[in-house]
């Protein structure tokens, strides 16, 4: 895998084909679901969002992390579902979907709910805290809100 954003992948829910979903739902259930044992439903109605944008990393196996931005009201844009696979962790997959994302995202208001423990991938990205820490299904996260008033530091 190249180290540039050439391969990251964007799609919207109609553009991706039953097989990448079926990989990149997959991905975040073995994550999510059984390795981090957070038993919620994984579908929740918001991949297929007209605002919706699905981005990836491919990997020899299957994707290699994945994130989905989504059209909150307001004009809000609002990342979630970071997920990099187990063998691809330590490789900065993460960070590079977060500054293809806000690519996409551009100048709107952007918010997540950080997995506390990441906190400081998103500060590096012109995140900051915007509320206390909450736990959700047994993982401390914690509100995140990006600041438009200059370029994150990556």
């Amino acid at each position: 895998m190249t180290g540039n954003d050439d391969d990251v992948r964007v799609a919207s829910f109609d553009e991706l084909d039953v097989h990448t979903f079926h990989d990149l739902l997959r991905l975040r259930i073995d994550v999510f679901v059984v390795e981090q044992e957070c038993a919620y439903p994984e579908l929740d109605g918001r991949d297929v969002e007209p605002g919706t944008r699905h981005l990836w990393l491919p990997g020899p196996d299957g994707p290699a992390a994945y994130l989905r931005v989504l059209a909150d009201p307001g004009g809000v844009a609002r990342i979630g579902r970071v997920v990099v696979a187990p063998a691809a962790r330590g490789a900065g997959l993460a960070g590079r979907l977060v500054t293809a994302a806000l690519r996409l995202v551009g100048d709107r208001p952007c918010v997540l709910e950080a997995q506390s423990h990441l906190v400081g991938l998103y500060a590096r990205h012109g995140f900051t805290v915007s509320g206390p820490e909450y736990v959700e299904d047994g993982i401390p996260h914690t509100p995140m809100r990006r600041l438009l008033s200059g370029p994150p530091t990556v």
